[in-house]
């Protein structure tokens, strides 16, 4: 059995979790990343993403999967991630998430790259992908 740590995830809502992990999965604006016990002092910006969490006991086949969007983690002796939402994949609206990313890329056609505008419109097309994939199991894809 893997070194467990204490795992919190906060968004301005709720405490989303609260927990033992051996592992946590987050993508950060170097890509994903995983922190288990004992990892190097770090606080990273956080990137849309799906979170994944191995909790103590469990094997990497029962990991949970949620969608996260912007935030940072501290990582200290524990965890904490900041974000601004976080849902598991019960709590999402497929079609709320599939209206979001058509309106997004709809929006995206019509206005230039150097638009003031473009750069949040990514974001709402990743993070509309994200809940996406989250909701349809997320584990096999990134």
């Amino acid at each position: 059995m893997s070194k467990s740590f204490r795992l919190e995830v906060i968004t301005p809502e709720r405490l989303f979790y609260s927990g033992q992990a051996e592992l946590v999965i987050v993508k950060t604006d170097s890509g994903e990343e995983g922190y288990m016990a004992d990892h190097t002092w770090a606080v990273k910006l956080l990137q849309p993403g799906q979170l994944r969490i191995q909790e103590e006991g469990a094997d990497r086949k029962n990991m949970k999967y949620a969608a996260i969007s912007e935030g940072y983690i501290v990582v200290e002796d524990s965890i904490m991630i900041f974000t601004d939402a976080a849902e598991w994949p019960e709590e999402i609206d497929l079609a709320r998430a599939e209206r979001a990313k058509m309106r997004a890329e709809s929006m995206l056609q019509q206005i230039r790259p150097d638009d003031s505008e473009h750069a949040k419109l990514e974001v709402a097309l990743h993070r509309a992908i994200n809940r996406i994939r989250v909701k349809g199991g997320g584990n096999h894809l990134k």
